[in-house]
This record gives structure tokens, sequence and C-alpha cells, in this order.
């Protein structure tokens, strides 16, 4: 089963996609693993790499071509980015969206990177607003469109293991046999 992880930054995506993909023996592979593996190919640390990215719009897109890869040749799998429901789109048996209110990700950007929370929120803000408008340029993605997703949680009401625990049961309850169809992702275009 590939299983998908999307949300935005600091909706604790990659703490739950960890904990899903041990909890069920599968691989996890995070857009991070992916953007700093595209840094080292090209001799350059992953904040150089980004700063790259925000006047080459060919990084974002082989980032992504590999996302859309990863998910057309793997089972067994966690994958987990921004993008990874669009991305890996027919391919993805099970796809899920993470999401907390601006104030608590921010509270959490501001703790990890351990710096003011009213910075962390608009730094948070403005990355939002800078990626939906990417995503809309480069492939049509409507990224507040939820509709692709088979389970939306708000993560600010669980402990991470809480999280973790009810993305297993959803999972774990899946059945092809009840599946009455999923959200076909439609009208992308996959322009790498």
């Amino acid at each position: 089963m590939l299983i998908t992880i999307s949300g935005p930054a600091g909706s604790g995506k990659s703490t739950a996609a960890a904990g899903l993909a041990e909890a069920l023996g599968y691989e996890h592979v995070s857009g991070g693993d992916i953007f700093r593996a595209l840094a080292d190919e090209r001799g350059m640390t992953p904040l150089e790499l980004n700063r790259a990215a925000e006047e080459d719009d060919a990084i974002d897109r082989d980032l992504d071509r590999r996302l859309r890869e990863t998910a057309s040749e793997r089972d067994d799998l966690v994958l987990e980015s921004r993008l990874a429901g669009w991305m890996a789109g027919e391919h993805a048996d099970f796809k899920m969206w993470l999401n907390a209110p601006l104030a608590v990700r921010a509270q959490r950007i501001a703790e990890r990177e351990d710096k003011a929370v009213d910075r962390a929120r608009e730094e948070t803000r403005a990355r939002a607003e800078s990626e939906a408008s990417r995503y809309r340029e480069y492939y049509g993605i409507d990224i507040e469109d939820l509709s692709i997703y088979d389970l939306v949680l708000n993560t600010s009401r669980l402990d991470p293991d809480g999280v973790v625990g009810a993305l297993r049961a959803v999972v774990e309850a899946y059945t092809p046999e009840g599946d009455e169809g999923k959200t076909p992702v439609e009208g992308i275009r996959y322009e790498f």
C-alpha cells in the first residue's frame, strides 16, 4: 500500500509519517529527504539549494518529478511532503492531509527552529502564500482543495502518538472489499 501524508509546515506530517511507517513496517520517504539528495547531487547545502529554488523553478519541478516517480515505482511506503497526495495522484492507495491552526503550527515551528513565535507565524504565512501561488502556476493545483484526500485530521487535538494511532487505525480498517472508490486527482499538469 502506498500512503501519502501531506499538510502545511508545522502540521506534524514528518513526525506522523515516520511513526506510521514504523508502526506498519513500511519505508518512509519525505520530500525533505529527496530535497537533501538533490542538494547533495548539486554540491550544495539544502539552504543553498532552497535559495537557488527561489530563482529557478526547475529545482521545484525536479523535486516534484522525483516524488511522482517514487509514488509510481514503490509500494509499502509512506510518502510525505506538502504535495505528496497531488504528486502521487492515481498511484496512492490512501491520501491523508494533516493540519493545525496557524497559531499552533507557528508555535511548533518556533520551538523546533528556536525563533520567536511572531516571526515563525509570519514566515509560515508568507511561505504558504508563495507555495500556493507556485503550485497553481506550475501544475494547476489548488492546495486548499482537500477533496482528493481520504482523511483530513487536525493534529492540534491529539499528541503525536495519538495522531499516529488515528492514522494507523484508519489504514488498518481499510479493506478493498469495502472500497467504493477513491477521489480521482484530475486536471493536474504534471509538467516537469
